[in-house]
């Protein structure tokens, strides 16, 4: 149903940030996708559209060049109810918490993490830092891949269940009835002499 951005297509919708132009009190940014880029969305992300996305991010920087991205998704989507095949709509109201590093202490941090996941209930195991990638940090593909993650896979219109018509196997239907059909005409056949 969904088909995820494999990456050898263009990111829907962009909105890099450089890092080095973060201030120290941080920044916040308010962002609403365009048609265009709700339509690249939808067809990114198996949808038949995107009525509206918007999001809010504040993003500030930490220690060790890290920075934290926290804010909100909203989005309005359109889908095909996978029961009845109607058209259906839905609201995505997505929370967003994450420490973004360099390339090189994100992959270091990842190691060690996966490392303790071998040891530790992996529950209780904090989330590698995502990576700032060439000093950027795209909001637009956070907030894509956000939406992404919280859209429902099988959606259904309200109230509708899905329900399997069971019928009981007959009796005569099975792998040897014919085989056994033999036998009994062979028999018939016996008494009949």
């Amino acid at each position: 149903m969904s088909r995820p951005n494999t990456g050898s297509e263009p990111d829907p919708w962009r909105v890099p940030v450089l890092v080095a132009q973060i201030p120290d009190t941080g920044l916040h940014r308010k962002l609403e996708a365009s048609a265009a880029e709700r339509q690249a969305m939808a067809e990114t992300g198996g949808l038949r559209e995107v009525l509206s996305a918007q999001a809010d991010f504040d993003v500030v920087p930490r220690s060790g060049g890290r920075v934290q991205v926290t804010g909100s998704v909203r989005a309005r989507i359109g889908q095909t109810c996978v029961v009845t095949l109607d058209p259906i709509e839905s609201e995505v109201d997505e929370e967003v918490d994450l420490t973004f590093a360099p390339e090189a202490e994100a992959r270091r941090l990842a190691d060690l993490i996966a490392e303790r996941r071998d040891d530790e209930d992996p529950s209780e195991v904090a989330d590698p830092p995502e990576p700032i990638v060439n000093g950027i940090i795209d909001l637009g593909r956070l907030a894509t891949d956000a939406l992404f993650l919280a859209i429902d896979p099988y959606p259904r219109k309200e109230g509708v269940v899905f329900e399997v018509e069971v019928t009981a196997p007959d009796p005569e239907d099975h792998p040897f009835a014919v085989l056994k059909a033999l036998q009994d005409e062979l028999q018939d056949k016996k008494k009949g002499k």
